[in-house]
């Protein structure tokens, strides 16, 4: 029991600026928060159209802006995490410091939560189709900041959340990871499913590189031997 909580993958923190207030809760296995998640956090899981609750995995996102919410809970429900992540944010102002400051919180929770790339996969990639839109994501536990976003979105808006800050929004979250990130969707008419598709390819990539490989504990899967500096 006690070797189980010391390879516990979670994180939880709170982010207040002046612009947004975050609690945010992880855990890249699923099941349950960490014991210094947020109180404020476990009152609100099961309000808000984006929260699911299942004996492997509990989500509940509420950002305040109701497309962002659909896109993180799609990540967490096919990445296999537990997420709760809620945001006050300047949405008198417009949607940039909400969106970006969520993403940025939820890259520094993953990261927090992973600690060591020591017997994992490292790198993911995944296929993920939606309808008529399909999406190519891959994913490098590098330690490197890097993303290529190409979503190829051309309306304005998708409900609340402008088209410009979906992507911003993934390289938000690779700069705050630390990961390389490259994801394209290759085909499709309908922004929101091509928005949707890339989003869970990047939560099955995700799901592929934090896998962790039997037989490879405390390796670290790189031929420099260290992928921490």
């Amino acid at each position: 029991m006690g070797s189980e909580k010391t390879n516990q993958r979670w994180a939880a923190f709170a982010r207040d600026t002046n612009e947004t207030k975050i609690q945010l809760a992880l855990n890249l296995d699923g099941g349950d928060f960490p014991p210094d998640t947020d109180s404020r956090l476990l009152t609100s899981i099961s309000d808000g159209h984006a929260s699911q609750s299942s004996k492997s995995q509990t989500i509940s996102v509420n950002t305040g802006i109701g497309f962002l919410d659909h896109m993180l809970h799609a990540l967490a429900k096919h990445a296999g995490w537990s997420l709760a992540l809620a945001c006050k944010g300047d949405l008198h102002i417009d949607d940039h410091h909400t969106a970006e400051d969520c993403c940025i919180a939820l890259g520094y929770a993953f990261a927090t939560a992973l600690g060591s790339a020591s017997g994992l996969a490292r790198f993911g990639s995944a296929y993920a189709p939606l309808d008529e839109a399909l999406s190519r994501a891959v994913v490098d536990l590098s330690n490197r900041p890097f993303s290529v976003i190409e979503l190829g979105l051309k309306r304005e808006k998708i409900g609340d959340l402008s088209c410009e800050m979906i992507p911003h929004c993934l390289q938000s979250f690779a700069q705050s990871a630390r990961v390389t990130l490259h994801v394209d969707c290759l085909r499709g008419q309908n922004d929101h499913h091509r928005a949707e598709s890339a989003f869970k390819a990047l939560a099955v990539a995700i799901r592929q590189a934090t896998t962790r490989i039997p037989g490879k504990e405390g390796e670290v899967p790189s031929t420099k031997g260290t992928l921490s500096v």
